[in-house]
């Protein structure tokens, strides 16, 4: 049973647990066992810890805490960067030295694809570390004070207001501007900020009056891999500019270097399909957002071997007539529909490269393409959110034309996993 969907009581009284972290989990918390066998989900620990835990909710089956003293410190434990850390829910391993996060990421990512994927965790590749883990955030949405018209950050626990005046993860302009957006938030529900480091043109908005910058832009100008998208306010690009661009080498590793069709599923703004459209003779892109899909009109005048299908990939792709080359998928947090995988086991494109933010529903997908006749030749995971719980991670699997091999390793582990919060 998922998290959410889970009951739980918060204790009367407050009690505290000395635990032994295991492990880190999907969303950066740590993975300890209380004195009575549930899992313990604890926050700001690091692996190999033994904590003093608050206990902050319980489950039937699970527990979350919070570490409220480290009894003995992990060698990769560090001073946070941010005076926030703990309080903002924005970053959750600022605590551990950033070679830790990495190695902590993989781990997540094979202990993801053995349990629920049953796959051979072999196929994981070392994680793609960024080379500057601070001040890459180049999008940010700021939450306002109605009486003062302060700026910053909701608080973990979902209550109260937290003033931001800088943020260590933010890009510099980001940063610049924060202290300047101070006071004039009275009246607005968020701040959005977007800015692109390669182009220069940012996005402010709403309108706010009094800032010493033009704010109210419906639409700003990003670069990626050599190309420029128009990207609107309420549309998706990636948020770390250079993570972004290793992203694209890796997809650019995955996809065949010619073809007739590729499908570029889930396609925002165009990125992928304009990026590898030289590669094909032709490239169809689904998008189910209106205003993604508007973007992409202008966006696709560069390519224009690429048209753009607006709708869900769901509808779209069972019933396209041609067989595609390849397919890229780079779905949301729930990951692919059935429909849209069986799709794929009867269209038997040769590759299909599939981009995730999470990696149990990466798994859980890529245990159905490889039962439909797919090898999985490898997953790259990606560090697009450094200081954060947050994995990404390139797959790419070549059709064989025989059912997968059974690749189960080891038992099933019987816990849950707790959600993750919003990366983006």
């Amino acid at each position: 049973m998922g998290r959410r969907a889970n009951k739980y009581t918060t204790p009367v009284e407050p009690r505290a647990l000395t635990l032994r972290v295991e492990s880190l989990v999907f969303g950066g918390a740590g993975l300890a066992h209380a004195p009575d066998g549930r899992v313990v989900f604890v926050a700001f620990a690091a692996p190999g810890e033994l904590v003093e835990a608050l206990v902050e909710r319980e489950y039937q089956d699970y527990i979350e805490a919070v570490t409220t003293r480290v009894i003995e410190p992990s060698p990769d434990r560090i001073e946070p960067r941010c005076a926030l850390f703990g309080e903002c829910g924005g970053c959750q391993l600022q605590h551990m030295a950033y070679p830790a996060q990495l190695a902590a990421k993989e781990a997540v990512v094979r202990e993801q694809l053995r349990r629920i994927g049953k796959l051979d965790d072999s196929v994981v590749r070392p994680i793609v570390g960024a080379e500057s883990p601070w001040a890459y955030r180049n999008h940010l949405r700021f939450s306002t004070g109605k009486k003062w018209g302060d700026v910053g950050y909701i608080s973990r626990r979902g209550r109260g207001l937290l003033k931001v005046e800088s943020c260590p993860i933010a890009d510099p302009w980001v940063s610049d501007l924060l202290p300047k957006l101070q006071g004039h938030g009275a009246g607005l529900h968020q701040i959005q900020l977007r800015h692109s480091p390669a182009t220069g043109s940012y996005l402010v908005n709403p309108a706010i009056p009094g800032l010493p910058v033009e704010t109210g832009q419906k639409s700003y100008i990003e670069e990626l891999a050599g190309h420029r998208f128009l990207v609107s306010a309420s549309a998706f690009f990636q948020v770390n500019s250079a993570q972004a661009e290793q992203m694209v080498r890796l997809v650019g590793e995955a996809l065949p270097e010619s073809g007739s069709l590729l499908v570029d599923g889930f396609a925002g703004v165009g990125t992928f399909a304009v990026i590898f459209a030289d590669r094909f003779e032709r490239v169809l892109a689904i998008e189910e957002s209106n205003s993604a899909a508007r973007d992409s009109e202008a966006n696709l005048r560069q390519a224009p071997n690429v048209e753009m299908l607006v709708g869900k990939v769901e509808d779209i792709l069972p019933e396209l007539e041609e067989q595609p080359d390849a397919i890229v998928l780079d779905p949301p947090r729930p990951g692919c529909a059935p429909i849209v995988l069986s799709a794929i086991k009867e269209f038997q494109p040769k590759t299909v490269v599939y981009v995730s933010c999470n990696p149990a529903t990466l798994a859980r997908d890529l245990r159905v393409l490889v039962d439909g006749g797919y090898r999985l030749e490898w997953v790259t995971p990606l560090d697009m959110f450094p200081q954060t719980g947050h994995i990404e991670c390139v797959s790419r699997l070549v059709f064989e034309g025989l059912p997968g091999p059974e690749a189960a390793v080891g038992p099933e582990a019987d816990m849950a996993v707790p959600a993750e919060s919003e990366g983006e």
